[in-house]
């Protein structure tokens, strides 16, 4: 564990406590220099005092560095888009020492954005359809609120496996017991009916109609979520009432999440779907094939595992399509998924376009040199028969490269060599590097390097990145 310093927190408790610097370290067994010494800085908080802390107060000083690494990123772009250049040493102790800080430019900055897209909907005579640009839209409510969980929501995946040992469920063979369920417990008949495409089910005859053109796997699914409305009305309730969303349709949405959260937490039971994962070293077709279930849904509950005291590794995942609109985004530690000038074309997840089914390894760099290993494969959902459109998207699973060893696709990969990763960034609009030939946009906030007596491969090069570029032009 590397050293942490966190004074300001601290000192913030202390407050909070009412307490002096005398108080606090008769309490903590200390004496009054050393935790003047820890207020100040100039010595790191060690495991036994943080321990201490959280046996004395009930309440635990926060040494997460996936947490502080992911407020630094989100910082970063932030700050980026804003057109402020503040040193990345900067933005890491401001992460570190004075999170609520950091968490409180976030706010300013989500704020920001808000009145910029409510002037850009003005401008385009979108108000006409009497739609207000200053709040989220509802789906961004609730993917903001996964996501400030880490996509980990303890109370359904508790809830989910405990109904999965009561009943007895096979993994492997869920559709079956889960039919049996709903009839025996629920009174439910689960019927096959060509020509609709998603669930349905009716209050009055209390019947599921499913398409019968699903896989085993996707049927179980549908039949969970349906479960996870008749099962876990008031918990689904409680969560969405904790969540503080700001409409009914935001609400809406979040309790069909949480469904689908119970879902496949019950068709992918936590405890045995985390030793399945560790024992085949993350394979996700060897997954798929044990549990019965599609390489997409593997892949976004892998990114959920984060129970305390039982995690497995912390994934990001992702969905995009071809013109790079990401659908889906969740994750469960620090990476951040830029908002400002989409995403970054040297990224796998793209490539995988090229090679349908196959699934592509990378080892991607970011600016601030965090390196991840990134897996990417395509997946296609059809409805109906011929004619019918059909959907195509990539799949992105990442994980920090210091875990990257407990995966199967780190073979023959040299973990240990910087050189080896691809340098990507979060977006072009606030990425930071000097010389990449796919820049689609200027860096904001950083001026041109323009030279009418010398042309260049890298387009829109900034002369604050490139130190080898020519002053700035100004008109």
């Amino acid at each position: 564990m590397k050293k942490v310093f966190a004074g300001v927190r601290l000192k913030r408790l202390r407050e909070e406590k009412r307490l002096t610097q005398a108080a606090l370290a008769r309490a903590l067994g200390l004496s009054t220099t050393y935790v003047n010494q820890l207020e100040h800085d100039q010595r790191p908080l060690t495991p036994a005092v943080v321990d201490k802390i959280a046996e004395v107060f009930g309440t635990a000083i926060p040494l997460d560095e996936d947490a502080e690494a992911r407020l630094a990123s989100e910082l970063r772009d932030a700050l980026a888009e804003l057109g402020d250049t503040v040193a990345q040493a900067e933005i890491r102790q401001l992460a570190t020492t004075m999170p609520a800080l950091g968490r409180a430019v976030l706010n300013l900055h989500r704020r920001y954005r808000q009145t910029l897209e409510k002037s850009e909907a003005l401008a385009a005579g979108l108000e006409q359809r009497g739609q207000s640009m200053t709040a989220l839209m509802p789906h961004e409510e609730v993917r903001n609120f996964f996501y400030d969980r880490r996509n980990h929501i303890a109370e359904l995946d508790d809830a989910a496996e405990r109904l999965f040992q009561r009943h007895t469920l096979l993994a492997g063979d869920m559709e079956r017991g889960l039919e049996r369920l709903l009839a025996e417990a629920h009174g439910i008949t689960v019927r096959h009916q060509d020509g609709i495409g998603h669930r349905r089910y009716g209050h009055t005859n209390r019947v599921l109609t499913l398409p019968p053109n699903r896989a085993p796997g996707q049927q179980a699914f549908q039949m969970a979520t349906q479960l996870a409305f008749l099962t876990q009305g008031a918990l689904l309730d409680d969560l969405t009432r904790r969540g503080k969303f700001s409409g009914p349709e935001a609400r809406a949405l979040a309790r069909i999440g949480l469904a689908n959260y119970f879902a496949g937490a019950l068709v992918l039971p936590y405890g045995l779907f985390l030793a399945s994962a560790e024992e085949l070293r993350y394979d996700i077709d060897l997954l798929a094939g044990r549990f019965g279930i599609g390489f997409e849904t593997v892949c976004h509950r892998l990114s959920t595992l984060q129970r305390p005291r039982s995690q497995g590794v912390p994934f990001f995942f992702v969905r995009v399509d071809r013109a790079g609109n990401i659908s889906k985004r969740q994750s469960a530690t620090d990476f951040h998924f830029s908002r400002g000038g989409g995403t970054c074309p040297l990224w796998n997840v793209y490539e995988a376009f090229a090679s349908p089914g196959r699934i592509l390894t990378q080892m991607a760099r970011m600016p601030d040199d965090r390196t991840y290993l990134w897996i990417a494969r395509t997946v296609s959902h059809r409805s109906g028969g011929w004619g019918a459109p059909g959907k195509n998207f990539a799949i992105g699973l990442g994980c920090d490269i210091r875990h990257a060893n407990r995966l199967v696709y780190s073979q023959g990969l040299d973990l240990a060599d910087p050189s080896a990763a691809t340098p990507i960034g979060g977006g072009c609009r606030v990425c930071e590097r000097a010389a990449c030939p796919q820049r689609a946009f200027p860096a904001v906030g950083r001026p041109l390097a323009v030279d009418e007596n010398r042309s260049q491969f890298e387009p829109y090069a900034s002369a604050m990145l490139d130190t080898g570029a020519p002053p700035p032009y100004r008109p």
